[in-house]
């Protein structure tokens, strides 16, 4: 057998290489659509590996997991903090990798975001914490006078409008957050640990509001280490060492859908 003949069936004999899948095709109408994203940082360590699951108007979604489990990374590429090593993400259709650094800005005028910490500006009232929202997102004075209000009867904050952060309780500066977050009317709403450092009862509070925004067409996406509070929420998706482990629907209670308290703390 001539040499050149060996070495051609010595090569078709090699096992072919094995082939990436193709990515998940676009989920039409979502508002948000991981596909087969994945997230290795610097240090080594794997945010994400290959997650994709897609998010609906109206939905309201609980991120479940243990510290280290993958929230904190999809929230970060939710906000283009950071960006995937792998895969797509497109947040109302849009593809988030392709958003220019300069236009970031603009991007998370339409993102909500409630800080488990509150992050609000001590010397100023809640009035004026909310309205901050509109000023830097270029909000006209007449924007303020017509929505800040509104928001603050949703919030059960309108007694409470010319206090400082300081003369509230904790539930209320979360009211506060919440108010500010959603007062551009924005159509994802994304809530960190919201309830991690309130009471039960006060968590409750919280999470009706998030519930009356999501049964009003919004989407809302909230990161918690904690199961029994569930009952809130149309879906819970659950990570483990950056892959989703579980993806089901939620049945919620009455409570989930009734109109926000209105008591002030």
């Amino acid at each position: 057998m001539a040499a050149t003949e060996r070495h051609v069936r010595r090569r078709s004999e090699r096992p072919a290489p094995l082939e990436t899948p193709p990515p998940r095709p676009a989920v039409p109408g979502a508002v948000i659509d991981f596909a087969n994203v994945s997230k290795r940082y610097p240090s080594g360590d794997t945010g994400l590996e290959d997650v994709s699951f897609a998010i609906h108007p109206g939905e309201f979604v609980f991120l479940v997991g243990a510290s280290g489990s993958g929230k904190s990374t999809t929230m970060r590429l939710l906000i283009k903090e950071t960006e995937p090593t792998a895969g797509t993400i497109h947040v109302a259709g849009r593809d988030v990798a392709k958003i220019p650094r300069r236009r970031v800005p603009y991007y998370r005028r339409n993102v909500g975001m409630v800080f488990q910490d509150y992050k609000l500006l001590p010397n100023r009232t809640v009035y004026e914490n909310v309205a901050y929202a509109l000023q830097v997102t270029g909000g006209s004075r007449r924007d303020i006078r017509d929505k800040v209000p509104d928001i603050l009867r949703l919030t059960g904050l309108s007694l409470k409008l010319h206090n400082h952060p300081d003369q509230l309780s904790g539930g209320e500066q979360q009211r506060v957050s919440v108010a500010r977050a959603f007062v551009n009317h924005p159509p994802l709403l994304l809530a960190d640990e919201p309830t991690g450092n309130l009471d039960s009862a006060t968590s409750d509070r919280v999470l009706e509001i998030f519930s009356h925004l999501a049964a009003a067409g919004r989407t809302v996406v909230m990161v918690t280490h904690e199961r029994d509070v569930s009952r809130y929420a149309t879906r819970q998706v659950t990570l483990l060492d950056g892959q989703v482990t579980e993806d089901r629907p939620v049945t919620s209670s009455p409570a989930a859908v009734t109109r926000p308290n209105r008591t002030n703390r």
